[in-house]
Order: structure tokens, then sequence, then C-alpha cells
């Protein structure tokens, strides 16, 4: 039998930096479409990790943490902006062991957001029922804190206010989400959504005229990069199901673009510009029901994708410089476009080469967007040196993807928010202004 070892008083944990301030009232101000966050300080604290460990502190800093360049990290540790245990180190090799507090306090810089309010579609005791707007990250991450629809919510409502999301859409998908009050309703509320008893329909904005009917995909899914959270159907990735429906389709404008020119009217650049881009031949734009039956990353985008009608104006699953020719079309194989290929691609393009949708095949467009979309500012800020972005562009705020309806299978309850103004019918042009019910969606589904 082991000796009893001797019980020693607790430890306190290291004093460590606090944020310099918790701005109440957030720093927002709206100007020219978008709300904006005033710079402010901010003090990341985090506890040594398991791979951390017998690194020095500057090599963990330039490993893990690459937003900045490494000689702002260096000065950071030099001048006391990056402390251990609340002190400052003697060296940027000063070497980490487990237990140690990482703590550093930076001039925070975040992207502005759409200035649209977060609407509300239902409210009661216990929870909330929103319509996101698109281009809002749900959760701080990465370089969004304030600019989030938890922080804003918090800001409308009171600095103790803790709302609790319980399903999830990504920053750019707009559309319905469920907000708890309270911890419990919050439990009872993601458990309901998860289940199989309730169902969800989004609709999308796709390139060229989808089939009519109800179309099923079930292609399964792979995460082909997890760092870049890219995926694709391949053959030996997860199972997935999407029920898909075309609300309506409008053709090319009349004053229309280089892929309504007829192959008689061609011009040889124009000729050679569709053989190298077959996705051109698909003109103008339909408004699609989408009701995943599976709930995979990213499903509905690789599903649309898959089957040669991706979201219009998506940056990644629509882009030809990732995808190659065909758009990552019919190629559940990868025999067209390996996923090395594909990965390196996508690694390549940064701030610098935005990476904006293939859709806008026009050069003058395309660089249009170039132009106006975020990147590199070429400026700094006179506090902390930061290199600035400069503001989004329009397709950077969002995706041609909504969140449509949330309904218990049961018929219990129902939610459904309005559809955006890019599913509607265009100017002078006559299409449906609301969907109807579900029953021919769900009796595909459920069909083997």
């Amino acid at each position: 039998m082991a000796p009893l070892e001797e019980k020693k008083p607790p430890v306190d944990p290291p004093a460590v930096v606090t944020t310099p301030c918790d701005p109440w009232p957030r720093p927002y101000f709206l100007e020219n479409g978008l709300r904006r966050v005033a710079p402010y300080h901010f003090t990341y604290n985090t506890y040594c990790k398991e791979r951390w460990r017998g690194r020095e502190l500057l090599d963990i800093f330039t490993s893990e943490f690459r937003d900045r360049p490494p000689e702002y990290y260096k000065d950071a540790i030099e001048r006391g902006a990056v402390v251990v245990n609340g002190k400052p180190v003697e060296s940027t090799q000063y070497i980490i062991k487990n237990g140690d507090i990482i703590s550093h306090t930076l001039h925070r810089h975040e992207p502005p957001v759409t200035a649209l309010p977060i609407g509300i579609l239902h409210e009661d005791d216990d929870m909330i029922v929103i319509n996101k707007p698109a281009g809002v990250p749900v959760h701080p991450a990465g370089r969004y804190n304030y600019n989030s629809v938890i922080e804003i919510m918090r800001a409308e409502r009171g600095h103790t206010w803790n709302p609790l999301p319980c399903n999830r859409l990504d920053r750019l998908t707009s559309g319905v989400m469920f907000i708890g009050k309270h911890p419990r309703a919050a439990a009872d509320l993601t458990v309901q959504i998860t289940s199989r008893t309730v169902r969800k329909e989004y609709v999308a904005r796709v390139r060229g005229e989808f089939p009519d009917g109800e179309i099923v995909c079930d292609m399964p899914i792979l995460q082909i990069s997890p760092k870049l959270g890219l995926n694709r159907v391949r053959a030996n990735g997860k199972e997935a199901r999407t029920v898909f429906k075309r609300l309506a389709y409008y053709p090319p404008t009349s004053q229309g673009d280089a892929s309504e020119i007829k192959s008689t009217d061609q011009t040889p650049q124009q000729a050679k510009l569709f053989a190298e881009r077959p996705w051109l031949k698909k003109v103008g734009y339909s408004i699609v029901r989408c009701l995943p039956v599976t709930g995979r990353t990213h499903q509905l985008r690789v599903h649309l994708q898959f089957l040669g009608h991706p979201i219009a104006n998506d940056p990644i699953y629509c882009n030809q410089r990732v995808w190659g020719a065909t758009l990552g079309a019919n190629d559940a194989d990868a025999s067209k476009d390996s996923d090395e290929d594909i990965i390196t691609r996508l690694s390549r393009m940064g701030k610098s080469e935005v990476a904006d949708a293939v859709a806008y095949h026009d050069e003058l467009v395309d660089e249009y967007n170039k132009r106006n979309a975020e990147k590199m500012s070429g400026e700094v800020c006179d506090i902390c040196s930061t290199a600035l972005y400069t503001d989004p562009g329009v397709q950077e705020l969002g995706i041609y993807l909504h969140s449509l309806r949330y309904e218990d299978a049961g018929g219990a309850w129902s939610y459904t928010s309005p559809l955006p103004a890019w599913a509607l019918p265009p100017e002078g042009a006559e299409g449906p202004t609301e969907v109807g019910g579900m029953e021919a969606l769900v009796a595909a589904a459920n069909s083997s």
C-alpha cells in the first residue's frame, strides 16, 4: 500500500494581467451601412498547452498565432505586452512550463459588419428567435469580438445579460437562430433542435437554371482540410443527404454580360473564355429551397457545388481559382482536381488576392471586386503600428444562403423568417415572394 501523501493547502493561481478596460457601452458606431468598433485594448490569457511545454515563448507565438509577423511578437515580449504569470520575461527565449499563464495585451482592431439590426421573430420568457444578418459571426472568434451576435445583443439588453445560442450559423449565412435566455432553456432548446423531430429549411441563390422537381443529393462529404475548414464530396466521406426544390428561375436580363452572347456572335477571346470556363453557360440564376436531412459542415454549399449549381457568390465553393474549370461539379473521385491541388490553391489566397466568387467572370467586374474587397490598406495604426485593412466588399458581408425556417415535425411550433432581398423577384420580373409548405420536400427526404 502506497504511503499517504500529506495534504497541502491550495495554492492560488498566479496573478495575471487583466484587460485595461471592458468598454461599456460598447464602442460601436454606424457609418456607410457598417457597424464599426472603435479600436480598444484587450488582454488574452491562456494556460500553457501541452504542446507548448519546453518551448521558447517567441517560438510559440510565431508558430501558433500567425495573424501578426514575428517582429511584432518579438517587440511585444521585449516591451512587456506579453507576460508570463503576470510578470515580464527576461528574454524572448523564455522556456514555457506546465501551469504557466501567458497574457498578451494588444490594441484590438475589429472588422466592420453590416449595420442591419438583428431582427426579432419571436420572444418569450425562455427564448428569443432572431433573424441573423449575414456577415455577423455568432460568437466572438478570431478578429471578431464585440461585432458578434452575442455581444451586439448584450449591448442592447444590458452588460449582465448572457445570450445563449442554441443552433449555429456560419458567419456568412443569414436567418433563423434560437437564443436561450437562461441555461435550462438553452439546454432544452439545443436537444430539440438537434433531434430528428425538427425540420430546417434554407433558401439559396445558385448559378444557372436548377432542375425542376425534388432533387435529392445523398453524396457523402469529406473534410479535406481541417485547418482551412474545406469540404468536398468524396466517396469515403461521411453520410450526407439534402433535398432541393427550385422556387424560381430568373433568366439573364436584356442588358446582359459576356455569358449571354451567342456562340455565333462570340469573339475569339470570348470563345476561349467559354471553353476554359464551362460553367459560364449556366446563365441566369435560380432560387432553390434546401432541406438538409443530415448536418455536415458546409453541406448545402458542397452539395449545390457538386450538382453544378454553386451558390452564386460563394467565395470558396464557386471559385475557379480554387476548384478549377469545372468548379468541382461531379468530381466525387477527385479525378479532375486532387485534394492537394485544391488545398494548395486556397492556401495561397490571402488578403492580397481576395477569394472572390468566380461568378464575376467579366475581368472588369472581377478587378472591381478585388479593389473593393477587404485587403491590406498599406496604412498602420498610429497607436500600435498594426497593419490596417480596408472595408470589406459587399461580397464579403454574406453569401446567398439563408436559414428560412425551423419547425417541429409534429406541428407544435414553427418559425419562419422573411425571404431576403436577393431571393425576391428582380425589378420588372414576376416570381414568388414566399414559399409554401414543406410536405413535398419532406416526402422526398423520407423516400429511399
